[in-house]
């Protein structure tokens, strides 16, 4: 429903958030990119007063070959996955972008994944772009060069190549059990038998992005650009951005939670925390060297009688290392 110029939402959005919401809550590691990504394109189509005045209308930015090539109009190139024609549209392409997001950026990091997707973006809209014009110079009779199309979908194609490409497994694709490797494919077919009107250049231009991104990754050993520079503005912004949420909502440490956390960390690192003190020891040492607790919390270096309490072991270790 549009009003104003602007959208609102006839109740798929709610569910939409609800179901992220949901999915970031039972997350030990909230993956900030995908979020980032759903809020842009949620945002962009609901079109809020405060965007108005720059976001472009659907209407200057739609993918169109014929467009981009005659006027350079790079502006449809790069923001056309960003708009989608209606509120299912957006939903179905979100909820298969948050999927997606939240597995390969929690395997790969923030900022490897944020590097693959700007990559595939580009390589997906470049690829659908060389399609299309190859198709009008073989004389093809449907029109794609002058086809108009908007939608993530050619992106999630190719994070689905991406996903799926070392895998052995068997997934169920519109109800078709098909190997994980294939089930782009598989879904490339599906969608254009039964919704015919999608853009299945734009589709075919994901899926071989994420053939070419996976085959360049493997054959190539170098350091990548764009993950430099998204590093390099990660790195600008982490010390504030912590600074903030460190005033805003302090850390309360617990036995269950934080510590606990923490703990699993150190010693992913090589150290370890003392049950006893708390104090961080070297991987190297198996018994503190502040208060001579084992890693177990039972091995202790002082030699006390058997029937004292361990807060009076603890108290004594204490008194003895501050004298």
């Amino acid at each position: 429903m549009d009003i104003g110029g602007r959208r609102v939402s006839r109740g798929m959005l709610p569910l939409l958030a609800l179901h992220t919401v949901s999915e970031y809550y039972r997350l030990e590691r909230k993956p900030p990119v995908t979020a980032g990504l759903l809020a842009a394109n949620t945002l962009i189509y609901l079109r809020p007063a405060f965007l108005e005045s720059v976001l472009p209308s659907i209407n200057e930015v739609w993918f169109n070959a014929h467009l981009i090539l005659k006027h350079r109009d790079l502006k449809r190139f790069f923001l056309s996955p960003f708009y989608h024609m209606g509120e299912s549209h957006l939903v179905y392409n979100m909820l298969s972008l948050l999927w997606k997001g939240i597995q390969l950026e929690t395997s790969m990091g923030s900022i490897e994944f944020a590097s693959m997707v700007a990559t595939l973006l580009a390589m997906s809209q470049g690829i659908t772009l060389l399609l299309s014009k190859s198709l009008l110079l073989f004389d093809y009779e449907k029109a794609y060069y002058s086809e108009y199309a908007v939608g993530f979908s050619g992106v999630l194609f190719a994070m689905k190549v991406v996903l799926n490409a070392q895998s052995d497994d068997y997934t169920f694709v519109h109800g078709l059990l098909v190997p994980s490797r294939h089930a782009a494919w598989a879904e490339l077919i599906l969608i254009q038998m039964f919704v015919p009107g999608v853009s299945f250049l734009g589709h075919l231009g994901g899926i071989l992005a994420g053939i070419l991104y996976m085959h360049l990754k493997r054959s190539y050993s170098g350091p990548n650009p764009l993950r430099y520079i998204f590093s390099s503005v990660s790195g600008v912004i982490k010390w504030p951005l912590s600074f903030i949420c460190g005033m805003l909502w302090p850390r309360r440490y617990s036995s269950r939670g934080t510590v606990g956390r923490e703990m699993r960390r150190n010693l992913v690192n090589g150290v370890w925390r003392c049950p006893a003190c708390t104090f961080d020891n070297s991987g190297v040492l198996s018994v503190c060297e502040m208060c001579g607790t084992g890693r177990d919390g039972t091995d202790f270096s002082l030699n006390l009688q058997s029937d004292l309490s361990l807060d009076e072991l603890r108290r004594r270790r204490i008194q003895r290392f501050s004298s």
